[in-house]
């Protein structure tokens, strides 16, 4: 009988000591699950901005409107306005891909800071070494009926229907001139035929332009009046008024065709 006990207290003393151990192994068995960070991916980007920036001069001297004079040849002047469109801009890249803005048109006026700057949204990210331009309104939007923003006839730089726009203006001041009240104007338009006033540039860049998306470089542009009067050498004694389409005035634009320069590009 004392044997039988003792039997059965190890019995039972070996018993909980395996649930204890199947216990402890099972407790181990739950982990508990370790936290992870989500990697977050940034879009690289495709397209970015680029801003233009335009001033004026004539020759080295910046356009000073009504009070500054200068000098074409031996006719001294002033410039009370220097108006133009530019239209049709596209931008070449050094990978030979080019990049046109829609709808196109520009009106840039000295006495209007807000006109002289603009800039472009959506440019595929690239690096760009030219910029290609028309000093005037096409010919098909010359003959589209009224039109609104740039090409708003409202502007002063528009003639009739069938004339179409003035694509360049400078008016100013000069003891040369013939007019009695010594006006010099000088309206140039006419996009038809040989007389079409109508020209296309290219310039390069001073330094690529790099579209990153990030950065929106700055592209620095001068217009020089001083260009409009050669190498057609124009005497304001000889013609102070141009304001009709014709031979003098494509005498005038084959000259100004040479008035833009890139001067800076910012990155």
């Amino acid at each position: 009988m004392k044997t039988f006990k003792i039997i059965t207290a190890l019995t039972l003393v070996s018993s909980l000591f395996v649930a204890c151990k199947k216990e402890t192994e099972e407790d181990h068995d739950h982990t508990t699950p370790v936290a992870t960070t989500p990697v977050v991916t940034t879009p690289v980007a495709t397209t970015g901005g680029l801003t233009f920036k335009f001033t004026n001069s004539v020759g080295v001297k910046p356009m000073v409107l009504n009070t500054d004079s200068y000098v074409n040849n031996t006719d001294s002047f002033t410039v009370s306005t220097f108006n133009y469109f530019i239209s049709n801009i596209k931008l070449t890249a050094t990978d030979g891909t080019v990049f046109s803005e829609t709808e196109s048109y520009h009106l840039l006026k000295a006495d209007d800071a807000a006109s002289l700057q603009f800039s472009f949204a959506n440019v595929p990210v690239k690096n760009y070494s030219s910029i290609t331009f028309t000093i005037g309104v096409d010919s098909l939007r010359n003959v589209s009926g009224a039109q609104t923003g740039a090409l708003d006839p409202a502007s002063g730089m528009f003639w009739t229907w069938n004339s179409g726009y003035i694509m360049a203006k400078f008016e100013g001041y000069s003891p040369k001139s013939t007019n009695t009240t010594k006006l010099v104007e000088f309206h140039l338009g006419g996009f038809k035929g040989t007389n079409s006033v109508l020209k296309t540039v290219t310039l390069p860049l001073t330094t690529n332009a790099t579209i990153t998306g990030t950065i929106t470089p700055v592209v620095e542009i001068n217009a020089d009046l001083a260009e409009w009067f050669a190498p057609n050498a124009i005497s304001f004694a000889m013609t102070s008024s141009v304001t009709m389409p014709g031979a003098m005035a494509k005498k005038i634009a084959d000259n100004y065709a040479n008035m833009f320069t890139v001067t800076k590009v910012t990155n």
